[in-house]
């Protein structure tokens, strides 16, 4: 099938798709599938959890009295679960990787089960004006959760995605949506309520796939938002690679000191990747996530995608632990790189310029 987003000069395009910037995406053969099954099992792998999982009741006060602040919004970011991040910036409310279902498969009798419930339901949730879609993996790209939110009562959010996904939407009956190609720019205008505020989809090492037959179709990738009162970068999916220099790079003169410095936040994924051998192509483990942290040069940065799916062969519980011990080995605080429980709100300061 060809590429109809094809330009031979972007070295990420393929005339049939497209890649990452410095290691070939191969999916994994069907021997190494059951390799690791069987490992997987003959280990007893994943473990039970040692802890319960932390999660608190949502601060629905604020978080609602915050979302009709207009331009007097608090920049905040409330973990919802997984991936899922609500995040109240330069007056708007906008929702990452909205994934609400009880299950990240085809069909809700089979495949990863929820573990721990949404921070928030989607009928506790203030009006959404932007959905972030990092790429169409089903515990990323919920249908039900972005049906649900295309008929909020008072309009549909703007859903920006990567290349390629403008059609499975519009199978749907949802038409705004705005695809960005790695680096492209959205800029949405300042209101009477909100900042003028700009999305730039960033390079991630993943890949993509929604059926046996389309991998690598449709494009992936993470979000720099910038208001003036907060840099948000949100990750993704992603394995390590030196992308994460290349977007300091891209962004340092946004981030020189004297225009306030780095991301005030990064969303940083610290769960799914054990083992390594099968993992570590897509999949950051903790230490390599607190990498990604001193290769952006942010300010802080919250644990996400953890704690909510057993996709991968570590308890579920496992990544925070893994973190704490990588924070302690390059000497960053724990305030800085912060494990929050599902539904807990993070208030952040103005940025200052």
């Amino acid at each position: 099938m060809k590429n109809p987003y094809f330009n031979p000069a972007k070295k990420h395009h393929r005339p049939d798709g497209f890649q990452n910037n410095y290691q070939s995406f191969r999916g994994k053969r069907w021997h190494e599938i059951l390799r690791w099954r069987w490992q997987a099992w003959r280990a007893g792998h994943p473990r039970p959890v040692n802890q319960p999982i932390p999660v608190v009741a949502p601060d629905l006060d604020f978080i609602h009295a915050n979302a009709q602040a207009g331009v007097a919004m608090q920049p905040a970011a409330t973990w919802i679960g997984h991936i899922t991040v609500l995040l109240q910036i330069g007056g708007l409310n906008i929702l990452t990787d909205p994934v609400f279902s009880e299950r990240c498969f085809p069909v809700q009798w089979a495949g990863p089960q929820r573990q721990t419930p949404p921070g928030l339901n989607l009928a506790q949730l203030p009006h959404i004006d932007v959905v972030l879609l990092s790429h169409n993996h089903y515990d990323h790209m919920d249908e039900a959760s972005l049906r649900h939110l295309a008929q909020q009562v008072h309009g549909a959010p703007l859903f920006i995605t990567p290349l390629g996904h403008k059609q499975w939407f519009a199978r749907r009956g949802i038409h705004c949506v705005i695809e960005l190609d790695w680096w492209d720019r959205y800029e949405l205008a300042a209101t009477e309520q909100s900042h003028h505020l700009s999305v730039t989809l960033t390079p991630a090492q993943h890949w993509s796939a929604r059926t046996a037959t389309d991998a690598l179709r449709s494009l992936w990738g993470g979000f720099a938002v910038c208001s003036p009162d907060s840099h948000v970068f949100f990750a993704g999916d992603t394995a390590y690679s030196k992308d994460f220099v290349d977007i300091r790079q891209h962004f340092a003169r946004e981030h020189a000191p004297e225009q306030g410095g780095g991301f005030d936040l990064a969303l940083l994924p610290i769960g799914a990747y054990e083992p390594r051998w099968f993992m570590k192509d897509q999949h950051v483990n903790p230490e390599e996530s607190v990498q990604i942290f001193q290769d952006l040069g942010c300010k802080r940065a919250m644990a996400v995608h953890w704690g909510t799916f057993q996709l991968t062969d570590e308890a579920l519980d496992e990544p925070p632990r893994a973190l704490a011990s990588a924070l302690h080995r390059q000497g960053i605080s724990p305030d800085d790189f912060r494990v929050l429980a599902i539904g807990q709100t993070w208030r952040l300061p103005a940025r200052q310029r």
